[in-house]
C-alpha cells in the first residue's frame, strides 16, 4: 500500500481522516487559491483540490496524496469563504439567516507513482433558522468559527443554527467527505476496514 498523505493544514479535515483508522502524514501545499474569472464554485473546489494534491507530488513520489477544498454558497449564488473576523463571521451568518447555503466539498485522490487523480464535488445543504443579531453574537463569542467558510462549526455549537441539513455524506460538511473518500481509497486498493 502506498503511504497516505493528506494535502491541508485543517485540524478539522486530520481529525476526520483519522476516523478511516488508516496511518497519515499531512503536509500544507503551497498553492494560489484565487477564484479564475467565470469559474463555477463547483469547478473551483473540482479544481483546487485537484491543485492542493499535484503541489505535492515532487516531495512525496510514491504516495496516495487527498486534496480537498470546499466554499459555501448562498441561495443567491453568493460564494462565502473563511471570514477572519467578527465583522465579517455576523454578515455571514445575517446572509444565510432563514436562508440555505450549499457547501461544495471538492475532494481529490491522487496516485503520484501511477499519475491517475479521481476528482469529485459533494454538495452538501444547510438550512438555517432565523437569526438575529443577538443570537449570531452570542454564539461566534463562544465558538469563534473564524477559519470556517459560512461562519460555523456544525460539529458543535453551530447545530443549533440549523432548522435541517440534507446531503449524502455529513462530513464534507466539515471539509473531507468520507463517504465519498472510501469510494477513491477502495478503487486504488486500499481496503477499509
Amino acid at each position: 500500500m502506498l503511504p497516505l498523505l493528506l494535502a491541508s493544514s485543517s485540524p478539522y479535515r486530520r481529525t476526520l481522516l483519522e476516523r478511516l483508522q488508516l496511518p497519515f502524514t499531512w503536509q500544507s501545499p503551497s498553492i494560489d487559491e484565487s477564484r479564475r474569472e467565470d469559474e463555477s464554485a463547483i469547478d473551483l473546489v473540482r479544481r483546487l483540490a485537484e491543485e492542493k494534491a499535484r503541489a505535492l507530488t515532487d516531495q512525496h513520489p510514491a504516495h496516495l496524496i487527498i486534496g480537498s477544498d470546499q466554499v459555501a454558497v448562498l441561495a443567491d449564488g453568493r460564494i462565502l469563504g473563511k471570514p477572519h473576523d467578527l465583522p465579517r463571521a455576523q454578515a455571514q451568518l445575517r446572509a444565510a439567516s432563514g436562508s440555505s447555503v450549499t457547501f461544495l466539498t471538492g475532494l481529490a485522490l491522487l496516485n503520484s507513482v501511477s499519475g491517475r487523480c479521481q476528482v469529485d464535488c459533494i454538495p452538501f445543504s444547510v438550512h438555517f433558522r432565523p437569526l438575529d443579531d443577538t443570537q449570531i453574537l452570542r454564539y461566534l463569542q463562544r465558538e469563534q468559527p473564524f477559519d470556517c467558510a459560512g461562519s460555523f462549526k456544525s460539529e458543535g455549537l453551530g447545530i443549533s443554527l440549523f432548522s435541517r441539513t440534507e446531503g449524502d455524506d455529513s462530513t464534507s460538511l466539515i471539509g473531507l467527505p468520507l463517504i465519498r473518500l472510501v469510494d477513491m481509497l477502495q478503487a486504488e486498493g486500499i481496503e477499509i476496514p
